[in-house]
């Protein structure tokens, strides 16, 4: 699990490592990586007689601790079938993206993206309620009673509750996957609108100085601007 394109392709392409493998190995690759390149990696497995199988996971650190990672396998089912010993390790459930490795890629991209438009709806939400005299705590045990309960929610709601952005998941590798959402986008001749807005803020919060914080630090600088703050202020 590496931290992208660019990290697989001098770690594993550029040294020749597929030219060296033994035949018939199956190689698992649970980066977060582009669509386009996954479908790059499983064309030049197969050249090499290797097979392929991609398998980003969903779950932060005290997740994948306990071996309860959401794994999201792609790719030849009869590869996926000789890995899956191995997944069912580190992973409370193995989901079945399909026989196309890149499928498992644009799934972990899109449920990324959705994450980032999770944060920032509970910081503009904050920002609505808190001018308006609602304590934020008071404010997210209502949404999570009521409208969303997931654990994105639950544990992004604390982070902004306490204003403790310790990365568990760093702003600038959610930036990265947000640029994987919208080159995604632009493969297939589609624009949208909430990525770009999302993408925006994220950058935003990076070049404030907030990358190497969690990536929830987004809504820390949505409130602090709101607010009149400094947003890249710890």
């Amino acid at each position: 699990m590496l931290a992208d394109d660019g990290a697989i392709e001098a770690t594993l392409l550029a040294p020749g490592v597929l030219q060296r493998a033994k035949p018939g190995v199956v190689h698992v690759v649970a980066s977060t990586i582009s669509v386009a390149f996954a479908e790059h990696l499983e064309q030049l497995h197969q050249a090499a007689g290797l097979g392929y199988v991609s398998a980003p996971v969903l779950g932060r650190p005290d997740v994948a601790a306990k071996g309860e990672l959401n794994v999201l396998a792609g790719g030849a089912p009869a590869a996926v079938a000789r890995v899956r010993p191995a997944l069912e390790v580190i992973g409370g459930r193995i989901w079945d993206m399909g026989s196309r490795a890149s499928t498992a890629n644009a799934a972990k991209i899109a449920c990324n993206m959705m994450i980032t438009m999770a944060i920032e709806a509970m910081a503009e939400a904050v920002v609505l309620t808190e001018a308006n005299g609602l304590d934020r705590a008071q404010f997210f045990e209502l949404i999570l009673g009521t409208l969303f309960g997931s654990r994105t929610y639950q544990v992004y709601s604390a982070n902004i509750t306490a204003g403790h952005y310790d990365p568990g998941f760093k702003a600038t590798l959610g930036l990265k996957d947000l640029r994987l959402a919208g080159d995604a986008a632009t493969a297939i001749g589609c624009s949208l609108p909430m990525l770009n807005a999302v993408r925006q803020q994220m950058q935003a919060t990076v070049e404030a100085g907030a990358g190497q914080r969690d990536w929830s630090a987004m809504a820390d600088f949505t409130l602090r601007s709101a607010q009149g703050g400094n947003p890249g202020s710890p």
